[in-house]
């Protein structure tokens, strides 16, 4: 080590207090980086791992191969893993008192797809011939057909059929009726016998209102003719911007004709078809980096600046005993070197430890909210996450430390030693307008030129502040833009079971309102209908798509596809109560009136985009008139006209928006039964539904399966509801606690400005205090300076918020459409921080001074 290294390391042991506030701001801005890093990594494993739970582990779903076909993609250096599997089809059941279930559905895996699909074995063993097969325990907990493990069961297979119906019905469709009102029928095509070797707990790709229970068997490839068909599910050994490039290149090869993607899995490995939502992934990322990038640099910079300006007579005393530009600027340097040694360990340990308590919290809190079947979160550090890291934070101090650096090069022992490098001033530079000594007194003009004589420090310092406004903004719009994004790519899943039918009534279905488990219920009557708007309601995104499809519109009108909600008495009340309206103005004796959901949610498939905007320009008091049709030749039928009592954005439970060029009516139950009785042909177009949440489904499920008629379709959608629930869960704790960590970092920083700012000057407010300054004085001065800062770094830093934040808007419209709306109150907050936090940083400073000795303070030395 040379001897201004040696110089360096002791002015640091020396200079105890600065060190050791530049050393905690690399730690900050370093545990950061680490902690968005790993919080990003895990993140994604956990969404893969979910995934994968409910979908199976696959890349790419080739279908209706042959035998050369997979033994093709078998030997194809691109594959990892690979399974095989057949539907072989339905069989009667017979005993089951499951009428909605009244089928087996037999599965034949190889030995791999038992792994990659999630078989869960619950006793007995999985099958390893093709004679054997194991069942679902819920033939025996649900069905009530008392299966044993050893028992052997002769199968007639073959297809449901609906002669209306030309696509194929599978697991994904429950039990269906046809129009003369009788059930759907099965087609056998072969008859095979088995023996149950094992019970297997509900697989998850199996939905609740599946027409069959699940029966697994098992695929020997070495078994399999050329006469035979299956699929293949193929998992990548490695992913790359040319696997779906690749995936086609193979299926011309090899004449494979159709195949499929886990684009669910592929996404969260960054890879997409949708070029629009590779661009919002890569845009989002790139620009929230910076933003983390540009804070930690400006954090990190503001230390060392603040350093070499306490340091500068140091460097002089160096400079005056021959120390070289290269020496000056190398000291500077090595002291980053030396915080970062320290630092960057420390840093990602405390990143790596706040997340790991983070997780730990989050694990607890998600098995009483989502249930054990939850995955839970887990640390995942990978090599590139943690060099990419330590790189980040290497570079970062680099650009840090350089302009503190070449500064120090440049400043000459002379100026050096008399400190007057830092206030360079004319008569014009420090020149204040007359008013504000008119407006704010002789105490806000020595302030005001007291800023304008300090530029760099007070540069710094407005920097620092403008840097801490555009973080907090840009990390706020970010994290309600991704909430919002959450929001619209989910389903409104807000129910657990949904029980379906024509041939009912609402008082059919009241009854299980009143079960032990259920906790809340909607019930409602539904239909579609037409009306026609007038094309001054219309919506701007609808007018474009009119133009651009050249749609048709009739004097000025445009055709509508109604959904006519009506809630029995309860679930209105408590609707129209949750969207502040007034029950009476629906209940009035000859009035018919509704409420019109204005705001829409959907995903056009066209394109992928996931759209917000207003279904309609309407204004309460306005009236719709609807109009029904069974189909295209029949008799218009007028429905009463509805006048428009409410407009709101949000919508009954189980409710779920139309698209554009729909709109949602929600009317009493009193005015459904008006509009029924209008047409006996309205009356048996309606259909009757029951939304409930249940503390335990399943079983809710099966007494409602007692009672309900098999026409009856029941759809227990808990698994899709808890894992939307449990993505909205960690975006809300990712986005709330990366505002909390940008905030405490943005606050320190400008404690830390302001503070440092405030002790360098003790010199100056010396000797302003030697010519007559009084404390009151003092005060008002150093009042009036927070106000200064806080004006120029809002002046500075709101338009620079906006610009991060239409740049953050405009990388999610390839994928997400909405309107952009600018966070009024994070605006607010932000200007009522800023002045506090300025000001409270000024009073802690001035405590800290305010007992300071005039004489010691105009000798006064910085270390």
């Amino acid at each position: 080590m040379n001897i201004v290294n040696k110089l360096t390391a002791r002015h640091l042991k020396k200079n105890k207090r600065r060190t050791m506030i530049t050393i905690i701001g690399v730690i900050i801005s370093v545990a950061m980086i680490m902690a968005v890093a790993t919080l990003g990594v895990s993140f994604l494993d956990l969404m893969k791992r979910q995934t994968i739970a409910s979908t199976g582990e696959w890349h790419v779903h080739y279908k209706n191969l042959t035998r050369d076909q997979a033994d093709a993609i078998q030997d194809d250096e691109a594959t990892s893993k690979m399974a095989l599997k057949n539907d072989r089809g339905y069989a009667k059941l017979e005993g089951s008192k499951n009428r909605n279930k009244p089928y087996l559905f037999l599965r034949e895996y190889s030995e791999q797809g038992f792994d990659q699909f999630h078989v869960e074995l619950a006793k007995g063993r999985l099958p390893k011939a093709a004679n054997e097969v194991v069942i679902s325990e819920e033939i025996i907990k649900d069905a009530k057909v008392d299966y044993k493990i050893g028992d052997e069961i002769t199968l007639e297979l073959g297809k449901r059929v609906l002669p209306e119906v030309l696509s194929p019905l599978d697991q994904n469709v429950s039990l269906q009726m046809q129009e003369d009102g009788t059930l759907e029928t099965l087609d056998a095509e072969e008859t095979a016998s088995f023996t149950i070797v094992g019970m297997i707990k509900r697989p998850v790709w199996e939905p609740t209102w599946s027409p069959g229970y699940t029966v697994i068997n098992y695929i020997d490839p070495e078994l399999v003719t050329e006469k035979d068909s299956f699929d293949a599910f193929v998992v990548m050994d490695q992913l790359s911007g040319s696997f779906y490039s690749d995936v086609k290149t193979l299926m011309k090869k090899n004449q494979i004709e159709k195949a499929s993607y886990n684009d669910d899995l592929l996404r969260l490995d960054g890879l997409t078809d949708n070029d629009n939502l590779r661009v919002t992934l890569f845009s989002l990322a790139a620009i929230i980096m910076v933003v983390i990038i540009v804070g930690s640099v400006a954090l990190i910079y503001n230390a060392f600046a603040i350093s070499v300006s306490e340091r500068t007579r140091h460097l002089g005393m160096l400079a005056s005993v021959g120390a070289t530009k290269k020496q000056k600027r190398n000291s500077v340097f090595f002291e980053g070197v030396l915080i970062g040694a320290f630092s960057i360990p420390v840093g990602i340990l405390a990143g790596l430890g706040g997340i790991a308590v983070t997780f730990w919290y989050v694990n607890n809190n998600l098995s009483a909210a989502l249930g054990d079947s939850s995955e839970k979160l887990e640390i995942v550090i990978t090599p590139l996450s943690f060099l990419a890291a330590c790189l980040i934070s290497i570079i970062t101090i680099f650009f840090s430390t350089y302009l503190p650096a070449r500064k120090a090069s440049r400043i000459s022992a002379i100026d050096a030693i008399r400190q007057t490098q830092d206030i360079k001033i004319s008569g014009k530079s420090i020149k204040t307008s007359r008013f504000v000594r008119k407006l704010f007194g002789m105490e806000a003009e020595i302030g005001l030129k007291n800023v304008k004589r300090n530029k760099k420090r007070y540069r710094v310092t407005v920097f620092s502040l403008v840097i801490s406004i555009v973080l907090y903004l840009s990390v706020s719009f970010f994290t309600t833009s991704l909430g919002k994004s959450a929001d619209l790519s989910q389903e409104d899943i807000d129910y657990d079971i949904h029980v379906v039918g024509s041939d009912l009534s609402i008082k059919d279905l009241e009854p299980f309102t009143l079960l032990d488990k259920v906790s809340n219920t909607s019930l409602q009557t539904s239909m579609w209908g037409t009306a026609e708007i007038n094309e001054k309601a219309l919506p701007d995104l609808l007018v474009d798509q009119i133009k651009t499809g050249d749609l048709p519109i009739n004097n000025g009108k445009y055709e509508y596809s109604v959904n006519l909600v009506g809630l029995e008495e309860k679930s209105f009340q408590q609707y129209a109560e949750k969207i502040g309206a007034d029950v009476q103005d629906f209940t009035a004796t000859g009035k018919p009136a509704a409420i019109v959901i204005d705001r829409i949610s959907y995903q056009d498939y066209s394109t992928g985009k996931f759209i917000e905007t207003k279904s309609i320009e309407a204004k309460p008091g306005e009236k719709i008139q609807i109009i029904f049709k069974k189909d295209e030749n029949a008799k218009l039928i007028s429905l009463p006209e509805l006048e428009i009592a409410a407009l709101t954005d949000q919508v009954p439970m189980g409710v779920t928006t139309s698209t554009l060029g729909g709109v949602d009516i929600i009317i009493p139950q009193k005015t459904m039964d008006e509009v029924k009785s209008v047409h006996p042909l309205v009356k048996k177009e309606m259909n009757y539904h029951l939304f409930l949440n249940s503390s335990d489904p399943m079983a809710t499920q099966r007494e409602i399966e007692r009672a309900i008629p098999s026409n009856v379709s029941i759809f227990n959608v808990y698994q899709q509801k808890e894992n939307a629930q449990q993505l909205l869960l960690f975006v809300s704790i990712f986005t709330n606690g990366f505002i909390a960590l940008i905030s405490l970092i943005s606050i320190a920083n400008i404690f830390n400005t302001i503070s440092t700012s405030i002790s360098l000057r003790k010199r100056e407010f010396a000797m302003l205090k030697s010519v007559g300054l009084t404390p009151k004085g003092f005060n008002k001065m150093m009042y009036y300076e927070s106000i200064f800062y806080g004006m120029k770094a809002l002046l500075y830093g709101l338009p620079i918020s906006g610009i991060v934040m239409v740049l953050i808007y405009m990388a999610l419209q390839p994928t997400f459409e909405y309107g952009f709306l600018l966070p009024w109150m994070n605006i607010l907050f932000v200007i009522a921080a800023i002045f506090i936090i300025v000001g409270s940083a000024m009073l802690y400073s001035i405590q800290k001074i305010k007992k300071e000795n005039i004489i010691d303070g105009l000798i006064q030395e910085n270390i």
